[in-house]
């Protein structure tokens, strides 16, 4: 196929998606979800330009740059970076979508190049980008440095690893179904409540987080940079108060979205030791994610995992009664949570390879 030099040029961030200047950022949504599509079969995956646009308005906690590739007046892809704000941070998170009609013409290696030269620029000395793969076997099988996982060769898996990333880990990307009976989720919900005992009591709320409770959810939302598994993934301490929360929450419910958490707190101390979130888009009938999940090291072992995981899927499926599913990522080395997934009736629909290199 004959290689391409394309035009490069940033991606402007609109103030509204009715804007003259709009166009390129609505097009990065539909291409989004195009390439999740082609990728996996599974577009809704991916968030669209409604759901994306207050996260690049609001550049507080992450940087996101955004390139467009044109062929004349053709979009032909697009990359995107974003740049944790810690001071620690060293990484640059990698997004490239190139959709399968215009790959193997030199647009992947331009956007991926300029991708490396915006990290270079900002003191990064890593970069990371995630792969998606349906859930099948191939003649070529790639296993993580972590030894959990295997994933089918594609041609981003390939390009990634002749740009000298390395595979770091394997994520499973699980549905749940909504319409299924809710009998297996409120027995392990009864049986994982009497297991952790009268120490351990459950919190629920709708976005946004009530003032007293955001110190505490802060604190959790902490954890998760640090306890989740993440291979040899270089992700810095996030750092969290209730003003990061505050902001969290206006990206996500300023595009119209809902959110459930459901928390446990440790009755002794009152901290808030685990907790998980369901979110969904302003389109209620459509996919619903998972957003975060996490039980905190030193409270391990006492089925708080699935006290959360049962109770929000139980209190979702009264909020929003018209959505079918739910879509969940976790590493493959995460056996105690996926143990849980697949008890209450999750199933790997694809899955996620993490890539990191070292510049």
């Amino acid at each position: 196929m004959t290689t391409t030099e394309p035009t490069i040029t940033p991606l402007i961030v609109p103030v509204s998606l009715d804007d003259d200047d709009a166009a390129d950022f609505r097009a990065y949504g539909e291409l989004n979800r195009r390439v999740c599509d082609e990728q996996v079969g599974l577009p809704d995956l991916a968030p669209d330009a409604v759901q994306m646009l207050p996260d690049w308005q609001d550049q507080t906690d992450s940087l996101d740059l955004g390139f467009v590739a044109r062929a004349g007046d053709d979009i032909v892809g697009m990359v995107t970076v974003s740049l944790a704000q810690e001071t620690d941070a060293r990484a640059a998170e990698i997004d490239l979508l190139v959709p399968e009609a215009h790959w193997g013409r030199g647009i992947e290696d331009a956007l991926l190049a300029r991708a490396e030269v915006e990290a270079r620029a900002r003191g990064r000395s890593i970069l990371q980008i995630w792969s998606l793969h349906r859930p099948v076997e191939s003649d070529r099988m790639l296993v993580p440095r972590t030894g959990w996982g295997r994933i089918p060769a594609t041609p981003l898996s390939d390009l990634a690893a002749a740009n000298g990333f390395v595979l770091e880990q394997v994520e499973r990307n699980s549905e749940y179904d909504l319409r299924a009976d809710p009998t297996p989720l409120r027995t392990a919900l009864e049986e994982a409540t009497v297991f952790a005992g009268p120490d351990y009591r459950i919190i629920a709320w709708n976005m946004p987080t009530p003032p007293e409770r955001r110190e505490g959810f802060a604190a959790v939302l902490a954890r998760l940079s640090t306890d989740a598994p993440s291979g040899d993934m270089d992700f810095p301490e996030e750092s969290w108060d209730a003003e990061r929360v505050v902001r969290r929450e206006a990206r996500l419910l300023g595009a119209g979205q809902a959110v459930s958490v459901v928390a446990v707190e440790h009755v002794p101390t009152g901290v808030l030791v685990a907790y998980n979130e369901l979110l969904i888009a302003a389109d209620r009938t459509g996919v619903t994610h998972q957003f975060g999940t996490l039980v905190s090291k030193h409270h391990r072992g006492h089925r708080l995992g699935t006290i959360v995981k049962c109770a929000n899927l139980l209190r979702w499926r009264e909020l929003m009664p018209r959505s079918t599913v739910v879509s969940t990522f976790n590493a493959e080395e995460n056996r105690p949570m996926l143990d849980i997934n697949e008890a209450i009736g999750f199933r790997p629909v694809s899955y996620a390879g993490a890539w990191q290199k070292k510049i």
